[in-house]
């Protein structure tokens, strides 16, 4: 398990001015999210359409829901910085969801009709049942002592709640950096290569199995930090610190 722990401030202003850090990981956050829904967009697509970056290659033969649903989660990831103090609360979960499913579904807030998961036995509780469980789920979340298991349990249990129409796996995983943020860890990435262990884990209610891979890709992101030069000696969080998360 890893137990380094960041100062949040110090470590949103390293990838801040680390320009290529910060490029490569929102749009790995980006293509692997999306293409773990299925997306055919490619890695050069993505980065392409999130930083408008002009090119003498042109893109091309793209559908217009992946475009929307790479635009749709850089402003998601972006409200996520620009609320970086803000607690995860029914109207932030709300403003995901409709950021994430703008042009695509769109949404005003928690679905209001019945919704399936394809490919799993699992069938998502009512809509009408929906708001109370988001409050229940954020209520009773990360009481116990270790981060990856609470950050897992709560992940599978929204996951099973599928609190929108569309764009439930998207707002999931930000969330799971947002709480990562405010819990002193880094912001990590699910790559596509690991999308069937992670699906299988989410399917099997298998908490200690995704709070392990969490860990996995946790040390893997402080690795490549690492090689984009961000020295974590440098954000370490103070554990004389008051303000401690966990």
């Amino acid at each position: 398990m890893y137990d380094i722990l960041l100062d949040k401030e110090k470590y949103i202003n390293a990838i801040y001015n680390n320009k290529d850090y910060f490029e490569s990981y929102v749009t790995r956050s980006i293509y692997n999210s999306n293409a773990i829904e299925g997306s055919t967009l490619s890695y050069y697509d993505t980065y392409q359409i999130v930083f408008d970056t002009s090119s003498n290659v042109p893109l091309k033969n793209i559908k217009p829901r992946e475009l929307y649903e790479a635009i749709n989660l850089k402003y998601a990831i972006n409200y996520m910085f620009v609320n970086i103090e803000k607690d995860v609360d029914s109207s932030y979960i709300c403003d995901l969801g409709i950021l994430v499913n703008k042009n695509i579904n769109e949404a005003s807030g928690y679905r209001t009709s019945q919704v399936f998961i394809k490919g799993a036995e699992h069938i998502p509780p009512n809509a009408s049942d929906v708001p109370r469980l988001i409050n229940e789920l954020l209520y009773t979340s990360f009481k116990g002592n270790d981060f990856f298991t609470n950050l897992a349990e709560f992940h599978i249990r929204y996951e099973r709640i599928h609190p929108f129409v569309d764009g439930n796996g998207r707002t999931g995983r930000i969330l799971l950096n947002k709480f990562a943020l405010d819990n002193n860890f880094p912001m990590f990435v699910i790559p596509l290569e690991d999308r069937a262990e992670y699906m299988n884990y989410l399917a099997d209610y298998n908490i200690e199995g995704l709070a392990s891979l969490f860990d996995k890709l946790i040390g893997i992101e402080l690795n490549k930090m690492e090689e984009y030069n961000i020295k974590i000696d440098n954000i370490l969080f103070d554990s004389n610190n008051k303000n401690k998360s966990i």
